[in-house]
């Protein structure tokens, strides 16, 4: 089963034909970390502050399971 990932905000835009809707798939291996994860998207782990797997906070070393829900989202400034 393919994970499901979410890409919030400037993130967005690191994927071409992003659904906002539907998120994307992305495939899943044994020992599959969310580093791995975001190499495999093509996006650099600077560009992510923070990383929900499955609804609770993780990290980039966090290891994933198959069928697991990502959702990452960048540092956002405002004031």
């Amino acid at each position: 089963m393919p994970l499901q990932v979410r890409l919030s905000a400037s993130l967005r835009r690191l994927a071409p034909g992003y659904d906002a809707l539907r998120g994307l798939e992305a495939d899943w291996r044994p020992g599959l970390t969310v580093a791995g994860l975001l190499a495999q998207l093509g996006i650099a782990p600077q560009e992510v502050k923070i990383i929900m797997l499955n609804g609770r906070a993780a990290g980039l070393g966090d290891h994933l399971a198959d069928g697991d829900r990502v959702g990452l989202f960048p540092a956002v400034g405002g004031g």
